[in-house]
């Protein structure tokens, strides 16, 4: 994918055309490839050339947008970094990835100066804003006062072009490194499942550090979509951009939806401009999208499923045949299985892991070979993920295999359990994990978080589980709280609850 000829191409075709919207910015096609242009001319005469890293450590908002990109018309691979992230988790993402280049935005608890210390590799820290009065910090507004005149890479298929990292944990970093090749992978998939044009007007809430993200920045440029950004999720925020800016389509994670549900205005929302939507990220519960789409009937609901490691959609439900209770069929660049414990195809309707294989599979885990090796074998990318497909081609998502409980020899699958207790009239969420038992191995614990102004002893939802569910997959205990931690793209963090971290309880039994 050529990003420089791409730009060019999709400013001679939609002008003046906004290509993105934030806050009170409107940038237009013309002017996204200008400010690109000069953001790359900059980057140049900083010394920048093809085996330069660049890390990107920004909000959602343009200069995101203009930084990949910039980027990718010099060969330069990026290293996109979430947000959040403090200063021990970004000394080893960046020091792993041997990072030169740093384009970042100030965060009170963010240290610069610490960074630059110990991460060797780092030259300079591009600043939004006013950068510090010393020699290795440059302000970004700079780079784009320049001229556009610059001389694009020539890149082959297998140079990288990003390394994105699965968490931001401090200790050994895990970095997917994809390659220009990969950068075609989303845009196919789109192409064969949706029907995505010049007229649509996309909302995105996800942060551009997520691969999610980033396939919203690629829509824009490739499709000539109107790009509308949110520097975070807000419920009410999302719901005033869909109505104000008539978006016609977007892809969000279960909790957001979840989160849109409990606005207590939700139908005074005019959503009659959505012609689709998406789940993705996350095995899903039916009900969830079914209670939205009351909000929005002439939308079709669509459910995906892929990861960062094989350029994702990887599968998606049909337009013209929403079973969203599944994530769809495989695209045409990948090929899907099921297999057993060991690596045997299993038949249709058998419950096992998900491996895929085509060109779509990332190159490698960065400088893990023992990763990459166990990840990679047999000719197949192994998701970790475990599912079904059924006698029509659906593939259904179980679960993560570490989600997977064994309660005395019975499997029980987390999401499962999770289903059957948001049936709750009273439960607003749930998360399941397994936890060590004395006598069966593992038993099942979960976390509720009650709608609001509900009141409720956890031995009623105990109950009600009991209506649902098999005996064996029943919460032996149910913890109500407050709330439960999410990462950044809004999925539940379920490792956090695994460390029984800070987070009060309000009950459990």
């Amino acid at each position: 994918m050529d990003i420089y000829t791409t730009l060019q191409q999709s400013a001679a075709r939609f002008g003046t055309k906004p290509a993105l919207i934030f806050k009170d910015q409107t940038i237009s096609f013309v002017e996204l490839k200008d400010k690109v242009f000069q953001l790359a001319h900059g980057l140049g005469a900083l010394q920048v050339r093809k085996s330069t890293k660049i890390g990107l450590f920004l909000p959602n908002g343009p200069e995101y947008a203009y930084s990949y990109l910039a980027s990718f018309c010099l060969g330069a691979p990026v290293v996109p970094l979430d947000f959040m992230l403090k200063n021990d988790e970004l000394i080893s993402c960046l020091d792993h990835s041997e990072t030169e280049i740093l384009i970042a935005a100030p965060r009170a608890e963010v240290d610069f100066k610490l960074i630059k210390a110990q991460v060797p590799s780092l030259k300079t820290v591009i600043v939004l804003g006013e950068p510090e009065a010393v020699a290795w910090q440059r302000p970004f507004h700079a780079l784009l006062g320049g001229g556009e005149g610059f001389t694009p890479a020539k890149v082959s298929p297998t140079d990288p072009c990003l390394i994105m990292y699965t968490s931001g944990t401090t200790g050994k970093p895990k970095g997917i490194l994809l390659n220009y090749r990969h950068l075609s992978g989303s845009p196919e998939a789109m192409k064969h499942f949706v029907d995505l044009s010049e007229r649509d007007i996309k909302l995105c809430a996800i942060p551009f550090s997520h691969i999610g993200g980033f396939i919203y920045i690629q829509n824009c440029i490739l499709f000539g979509i109107t790009l509308v950004l949110m520097d975070r999720f807000h419920p009410l925020e999302f719901l005033r951009n869909v109505v104000q800016y008539k978006v016609t389509c977007f892809h969000i994670v279960p909790p957001m939806y979840t989160a849109l549900l409990t606005l207590k205005n939700l139908d005074q929302f005019d959503l009659t401009s959505l012609r689709w939507v998406v789940v993705f990220g996350a095995p899903s519960h039916p009900d969830i999208l079914e209670r939205f789409h009351n909000y929005c009937h002439s939308a079709k609901l669509l459910n995906g499923w892929g990861m960062t490691e094989t350029c994702p959609p990887n599968t998606v439900t049909p337009l013209d045949n929403p079973k969203i209770e599944s994530v769809g069929k495989p695209a045409p660049n990948c090929e899907i299985h099921i297999v057993d414990d060991d690596d045997q195809p299993l038949a249709l309707g058998e419950v096992g892991e998900i491996v895929i294989s085509g060109w779509v599979v990332m190159q490698e885990y960065y400088k893990d070979p023992d990763a990459t090796a166990l990840a990679k074998r047999n000719g197949f990318f192994h998701t970790g993920d475990l599912g079904r497909f059924d006698d029509n081609g659906f593939l259904y998502i179980v679960g993560r295999k570490k989600e997977m409980i064994k309660v005395a020899g019975q499997i029980v699958y987390a999401p499962e359990v999770e289903a059957a207790l948001c049936k709750h009239e009273s439960v607003l969420e749930a998360a399941v994990i397994g936890v060590p038992d004395p006598m069966r191995g593992e038993s099942v614990k979960a976390y509720v978080v009650l709608k609001e102004g509900v009141a409720i002893n956890p031995l009623d939802i105990k109950y009600f589980a009991r209506e649902h569910l098999a005996n064996f997959k029943v919460p032996q205990t149910v913890e109500i709280r407050e709330f439960l931690p999410k990462n950044r793209t809004g999925k539940i963090d379920k490792e956090a609850l695994k460390q029984q971290t800070v987070i009060p309880a309000k009950a459990g039994i």
